[in-house]
């Protein structure tokens, strides 16, 4: 079972379909975990890379992951929907399919799933994400 909350000033996608995708993932992964979801807007998620990245812009999602006393598997996914409408815009694709895409991303780190930065589209966990993403968009 999966415990999925979603927050933030402006919900990119509605609340039910975050957590139709977050589950469909864990189950797919076959993965319990805790998982919330915030929206953050450019301003806000440029302070949150710059205070735990240290890249002082914003991003398309950040992934923090946790393992709570009792093993749990607990995340924080954020997400920018600014981020994600310039990427779709300039990749010509619809903003819902970019934000599934950076929610799943999101998830799949939380995971434990990685990528090499430089080469990220070629990696296993970018074939993984993009099946998620057909399935879910």
């Amino acid at each position: 079972m999966a415990e999925v909350a979603v927050g933030g000033r402006r919900h990119a996608l509605p609340a039910a379909t975050v957590r139709r995708i977050v589950q469909g993932v864990l189950a797919a992964e076959r993965r319990a975990a805790d998982i919330s979801v915030t929206f953050l807007g450019r301003d806000a998620m440029r302070r949150l890379n710059q205070q735990y990245k240290q890249h002082d812009a914003p991003t398309d999602v950040i992934a923090f992951t946790l393992t709570s006393p009792d093993g749990r598997l607990v995340g924080d996914v954020y997400v920018c929907p600014w981020y994600a409408a310039r990427t779709a815009r300039r990749l010509g694709i619809g903003s819902r399919q970019e934000m599934i895409r950076i929610l799943v991303h999101g998830v799949l780190h939380v995971l434990g799933y990685d990528h090499p930065h430089e080469d990220r589209t070629r990696s296993p966990m970018w074939r993984r994400q993009e099946r998620y993403v057909e399935r879910f968009a």
